[in-house]
């Protein structure tokens, strides 16, 4: 089984490799990869039959290399962070290991990608009907506390997520601004992807805040949103997003 391993961290590599040959004989590792441009570079030519993905890389995380490729090969998602399971199940991964990886979750992993392999034969169509019976379970709320104060913020009042200085906040639908304990990477992975999307580096938008849409420079679209963002070019959709911002906002 010809194998190909994304992670950025040598030491991390190199062990996930010495224990793909403990865990099975017959392994050839074809690649080890530490960036997110490197991988679709490399895949533009080669084919391997499984791929270990940790998600975040030198250059960004995994899951962008889905945006710019065609992804047609099983992935074995690694990270050190939980929050990322949903979205990376939503990827048709075989599975996704916690790090540090020990043998048992790997030897695990393994058996079901020769058992979806034998069903399946890794057909796409057949693996994500698989999949999907298992219906994700998105945040519904956050947490804010001001203070001694503690509020709830329901995910429907919220217009956007942005990021700030070394901050992320949240924009309510009535104009407020409250800090939220995450990146928007990971909030990328808890939030609905058929309300939420995530235009550029700076803002992931709801659905309804869109209150207007113009054709850009480069290719780009720039929105008006509701509440408006302090700065306006804030919402501009960035150009490797586009094409993908086109297909999600006509479903």
């Amino acid at each position: 089984m010809k194998v190909l391993i994304v992670e950025d961290e040598e030491i991390a590599a190199g062990r996930l490799a010495e224990l793909l040959h403990e865990t099975e004989a017959g392994i050839e590792i074809m690649n080890i990869i530490g960036s997110v441009d490197e991988t679709v570079s490399w895949l533009e030519t080669n084919t391997p039959d499984l791929m270990f993905f940790d998600i975040q890389l030198s250059d960004g995380i995994s899951f962008s290399i889905f945006d710019k490729i065609d992804v047609r090969i099983p992935v074995i998602f690694t990270t050190a962070y939980d929050q990322y399971a949903i979205r990376a199940f939503k990827l048709h991964s075989i599975d996704y290991l916690l790090k540090p990886v020990n043998t048992n979750d790997l030897s695990m992993a393994l058996k079901k990608y020769h058992s979806l392999n034998q069903l399946y034969g890794f057909d796409y169509s057949k693996l994500s009907a698989l999949i999907s019976e298992k219906k994700p379970e998105y945040k519904q709320r956050f947490t804010i506390q001001a203070g001694e104060k503690i509020k709830l913020i329901e995910v429907k009042d919220i217009a956007w997520f942005f990021a700030m200085g070394k901050g992320v906040y949240l924009k309510t639908t009535s104009g407020q601004a409250c800090a939220v304990d995450y990146t928007l990477d990971q909030l990328e992975g808890q939030l609905n992807p058929a309300v939420f999307y995530r235009i550029n580096r700076k803002i992931i938008v709801q659905l309804n805040s869109i209150q207007e849409m113009y054709a850009w420079s480069r290719g780009r679209l720039k929105l008006v949103l509701k509440p408006a963002p302090d700065d306006a070019d804030d919402a501009v959709v960035s150009v490797e997003r586009s094409q993908k911002f086109r297909q999600w906002i006509n479903r």
